[in-house]
């Protein structure tokens, strides 16, 4: 077994706990010789920058999966969601104080504050007819297409590579990475990530956020996978 190229969740894979860049799993990745795709819930210009700072080579997926692009000279690629989305937040700002993070950049979804009842917010969509759902990422709550997520941002993205998604590694630590593990031929979970990535990952790592990715890594290493 032989795999092509790796994507790796950003905050709280190859974070440490406050955040931080991991300096230690930067370090990691620069040593591979095969792609690294970063995919995150954030926006573009963020995931962007952070492969910049790392040093790859710009590939990114944003937005759980709803922003791609392969490089940094490439404008990026925006799904039309937003509309059902701003619907959704319309709905749901009748019941809870609604705080948007970064609206001026979103482009696809929309993220918001964790200060509010999710599972009541969930109850109440259920009867709406938005196709939508609320995520949690553990550092936002998205607003989403349920027809967007970065399983299929991984499909389109290792399209554009000349890839298959089963090529890639995808090491994560959320529930929004998911069907990202799901498309790709094996999935990493860090020790940190919640119960949902650990069950749909094929190995789970003893450490944890940057290093967990890191040892993940060392696993791919030391079993010929990359």
């Amino acid at each position: 077994m032989k795999f092509k190229a790796l994507v790796v969740d950003i905050d709280g894979t190859i974070t440490c706990e406050n955040r931080e860049l991991h300096l230690g799993a930067v370090k990691k990745m620069r040593t591979l010789k095969v792609p690294v795709v970063l995919a995150t819930g954030n926006i573009l210009c963020y995931a962007r920058t952070t492969s910049r700072l790392i040093g790859l080579g710009g590939a990114v997926i944003a937005e759980n999966g709803g922003a791609i692009t392969i490089r940094y000279d490439l404008q990026g690629t925006f799904e039309e969601s937003l509309e059902e989305c701003e619907k959704a937040f319309s709905f749901l700002s009748r019941y809870f104080k609604l705080t948007k993070l970064d609206p001026m950049y979103r482009k696809t979804e929309i993220a918001l504050r964790r200060d509010f009842d999710l599972e009541k917010a969930r109850t109440l969509l259920n009867i709406q007819p938005f196709d939508i759902e609320l995520v949690d990422t553990k550092y936002a709550i998205h607003i989403k297409s349920t027809k967007i997520n970065k399983g299929i941002g991984l499909l389109k993205l290792a399209g554009m590579m000349g890839l298959e998604a089963e090529d890639f590694v995808a090491i994560g630590d959320s529930a929004n990475d998911v069907e990202m593990f799901e498309a790709a031929g094996f999935g990493i979970a860090v020790s940190n990530g919640d119960e949902r990535i650990k069950e749909a990952a094929n190995y789970v790592t003893e450490a944890s956020f940057g290093d967990g990715a890191i040892e993940a890594i060392e696993f791919l290493e030391s079993n010929g996978w990359i």
